[in-house]
């Protein structure tokens, strides 16, 4: 009996001991909760794998297959959707869903070798058979970008890590083409609403799209290749950039792109603020009018107006500027190559080729008609040229009273901001802007554009570009670059081409 009650008294005295344990460490952990201690821990983890992205410009669907929005592109392409071949910083061409490609020699046939283990984000294999079917479906159905695979003669998949493409004709521009929406790669099983839903291979799978609002992107827990920095990013759409940049210094979001040039300074001067540069495929050119009847139809007359401006000071004066052109082809371009020598700034020797047409020649002067938001920089090139003796009329309208001048042909001068890494297309085309119809220059890219191997293509625009630039089809001024602001912890983004593309998945709060 004695020996009973001690065991008794034995385990009661545990049980207290282990009550008490139990009643301290409740009573710390309610300390800490009350003190926001732990909350404010778990808070700042949860913080620090979202991201939030300001972006202009929202996308009313998100079907990258029909919807030819800009904005579906940049917020999609290699974040949710891959493609076949990529692209780096540089805007060179890199491995995609497929390592490695070969062509043939007489660049009739391109054959594709994939990357291993690769899947979509529901879990299905990725193998050949979905670019060819891919590719057929983007043809077939006319999917945004598809026009540019007018050359695809056959596609076939020999093994499941391999794909051939035959071509009716060469056409070395393919694996560029194979880098943006052309490229991408589909589920054929897929079966979703892609005006509100994605499903594809990369990094990122859309959470939720609000229509006007945002896209919310999830970490892919399928991703075949390196898991994403941040398991969620969410894209915020404004529809201004002044009320972006305010939600940037309230701290509602954590980056902000691309910028203006005048708001990157404003923001350059914010201590609390990081702001970034990179290269732009956009280009600020000064377009002749070639037309019969233009002053400028003249080789001398345009060849005088390149000497007399001087594209390194415009370039210097100019805050969106990135470095000074020579030529159509922009450094991140394809084919590009330093002609800024062709054409340097001397007045004298433009003064001495425009006196040879007489003051009778200029009429009323050039007509330089340019948007409103080009007033000052037009001004400027406008006195370089009166340096050497030419007149010129600076015109400086509202959009559409521009657009119709444009139309209607009566200018001699204007300025524009071009688009994209095949701008320099236009002057082998006689029905663009400039007007240009040198039959050499046309022979020359239509060359190019017929090569059988990139190194003949980018050689053949090498020699294009350099017969335009010294024929002075167009005088162009300077390359662009692109503004980011963001949160000092915020790490991993891409500066170059964010206007078109937005590589997510280096993205990471510190």
């Amino acid at each position: 009996m004695r020996t009973q009650r001690n065991d008794a008294w034995k385990r009661w005295a545990v049980f207290v001991a282990v009550a008490a344990s139990l009643c301290m460490l409740l009573w710390a952990g309610w300390t800490l909760l009350k003190d926001n201690h732990v909350i404010d821990h778990v808070s700042s983890i949860q913080s620090d794998t979202a991201v939030t992205i300001g972006v202009p410009d929202a996308p009313s669907s998100i079907d990258i297959r029909t919807d030819d929005n800009p904005a579906i592109e940049q917020a999609l392409l290699g974040n949710v959707y891959e493609t076949l071949v990529s692209r780096g910083q540089d805007n060179s061409l890199t491995a995609g869903l497929a390592k490695q490609w070969d062509v043939s020699e007489d660049g009739l046939s391109y054959t594709f070798t994939l990357q291993s283990g690769l899947r979509f984000s529901n879990g299905h294999a990725l193998d050949s058979s979905d670019v060819v079917w891919s590719l057929q479906q983007a043809v077939q159905q006319q999917y945004v970008g598809s026009e540019a695979l007018d050359h695809l003669a056959e596609v076939a998949n020999p093994d499941k890590d391999t794909v051939t493409i035959t071509l009716s004709s060469p056409d070395p521009t393919l694996p560029r083409t194979l880098a943006g929406r052309a490229g991408i790669v589909y589920d054929e099983d897929a079966s979703i609403d892609y005006a509100r839903q994605a499903l594809g291979s990369g990094p990122f799978t859309v959470s939720e799209f609000r229509q006007g609002v945002s896209i919310a992107l999830r970490g892919n827990d399928s991703y075949w290749g390196q898991a994403p920095a941040s398991s969620q990013i969410t894209l915020r759409y404004f529809a201004d950039e002044s009320s972006m940049v305010e939600a940037l210094r309230n701290g509602e979001i954590d980056m902000a792109l691309p910028l203006s040039a005048a708001t990157a300074q404003s923001l350059s001067e914010d201590p609390t603020l990081m702001v970034a540069t990179g290269e732009s495929l956009n280009k600020t050119t000064l377009v002749f009018n070639n037309d019969a009847d233009s002053i400028l139809s003249d080789s001398q007359m345009r060849q005088a107006i390149r000497y007399l401006v001087d594209t390194a000071v415009i370039a210097q004066s100019q805050a969106d500027a990135s470095q000074e052109l020579g030529g159509p082809i922009g450094p991140l371009d394809p084919g590009y190559e330093d002609l800024t020598d062709l054409f340097p700034h001397d007045t004298d020797r433009g003064a001495s080729l425009a006196s040879y047409f007489g003051t009778s020649y200029y009429g009323g002067g050039l007509r330089f008609v340019v948007q409103q938001e080009y007033a000052t920089l037009a001004t400027t090139i406008a006195s370089q040229i009166e340096q050497g003796g030419v007149p010129v009329n600076v015109e400086a309208l509202a959009e559409n009273d521009y657009q119709v001048r444009i139309d209607s042909r009566q200018f001699d001068l204007t300025l524009r901001t071009e688009d994209g890494d095949d701008s320099a297309a236009q002057y082998a085309d006689p029905q663009s802007l400039p007007h240009y119809t040198d039959s050499q220059a046309q022979d020359q890219y239509k060359a190019a554009m017929a090569a059988p191997s990139d190194e003949a293509y980018q050689d053949g625009l090498r020699a294009f570009a350099r017969t335009v630039s010294q024929d002075a089809a167009s005088d162009w001024l300077y390359s662009c670059r692109t503004f980011v602001a963001a949160q000092p912890r915020l790490s991993g983004y891409a500066t170059n081409m964010v206007d078109r593309w937005l590589p997510l998945s280096d993205i990471a709060l510190s």
